[in-house]
């Protein structure tokens, strides 16, 4: 493991979060961001977007290809999806 990545502590502190905790956060924001109204909705799905992308670029190398492929994907139909929102 990169040592730039083994040292972060906002992965460290992430690390200790139960997984079924996060799922059900990360989904929680998404049915919120679902029921609110366009432009507000369209923002909240960016800022997980973002938050997937800055996750993405942090444990990229650590990642084998199939794992990067699946969550450029994801993060592509959320952005496009925050985007339909928003305009």
């Amino acid at each position: 493991m990169p040592q730039d990545v083994a040292n972060n502590p906002l992965l460290r502190r992430l690390a200790r979060v139960p997984k079924l905790t996060a799922v059900l956060g990360t989904l929680a924001l998404l049915v919120v961001a679902v029921l609110l109204p366009n432009p507000y909705g369209g923002l909240l799905l960016l800022a997980l977007a973002a938050g997937l992308a800055a996750l993405l670029v942090i444990t990229w190398p650590v990642q084998p290809v199939g794992t990067r492929a699946l969550r450029v994907v994801v993060l592509t139909l959320l952005t496009a999806a925050a985007l339909t929102r928003l305009f």
